[in-house]
């Protein structure tokens, strides 16, 4: 499986397909489909397409939104992508408003069964509010790829009791 690129993502240098050239079918059982998204003004993605590349290797259908992502396209994409997950990569300090809008966006289009987890710059003491949100993990620097995509496949299938 292959990191399908978001078609909104205009750098034709960072679009991708899958090696078989599609950009996958979701089936029940099917791959672990994550969106992995860049919210906000933070021009940094190198950490992000790392995770997309890991979660890919892991066998999940990966969609990278690109930069400068609002809330609302973020939820936008998981819910048309039909996604399980939204991994969000915030180096900009703004976690706690950029979460709390994607937390209310999925509530408000009925789709709060979509897990959210996220890494980044994220200060230890920001971290208990977030998941008292409904964040439900957080890598801060340092957290290993294995370490993520581990946490992926323990507990993103969990809501479709997989």
């Amino acid at each position: 499986m292959g990191v399908a690129w978001h078609p909104e993502n205009q750098r034709p240098e960072n679009q991708s397909r899958s090696q078989d050239g599609t950009s996958g079918a979701h089936a029940a059982g099917g791959p672990i489909r994550v969106v992995v998204a860049k919210p906000g003004l933070d021009g940094h993605d190198r950490g992000a397409k790392v995770i997309a590349r890991a979660l890919r290797d892991a066998g999940m259908e990966v969609i990278y939104t690109g930069l400068h992502q609002t809330p609302e396209q973020i939820v936008d994409t998981a819910i048309q992508e039909d996604a399980e997950a939204i991994g969000l990569s915030i180096l900009s300090g703004a976690h706690n408003t950029l979460f709390a809008k994607v937390i209310a966006l999925l509530k408000e289009r009925d789709a709060a069964d979509i897990k959210v987890f996220g890494g980044g710059i994220i200060p230890e003491a920001d971290i208990p509010p977030l998941k008292e949100l409904g964040v439900a993990e957080i890598f801060t620097p340092g957290a290993t790829t294995t370490s993520i995509v581990t946490w992926v496949n323990a507990n993103v299938r969990q809501r479709a009791g997989a």
